[in-house]
């Protein structure tokens, strides 16, 4: 899964852009702890951090 993908699927579950810290972005939710911190690097992410990102968002 590439970042684009990754962005997409947590945005549709409410999560916004709160910083942006070199190649790694991280979004925060209105409703939910914490933030999720998503790198922003060319090709696939590794996917344990698809997971631990999904996991953190509450989607998986």
């Amino acid at each position: 899964m590439q970042f684009i993908e990754l962005e997409r699927l947590i945005k549709k579950n409410g999560w916004y852009l709160k910083n942006s810290n070199g190649s790694h972005m991280q979004y925060i939710h209105d409703d939910k702890p914490g933030k999720i911190t998503i790198p922003n690097h060319p090709g696939d992410l590794d996917p344990k951090t698809v997971r631990s990102v999904l996991r953190s968002a509450g989607l998986k």
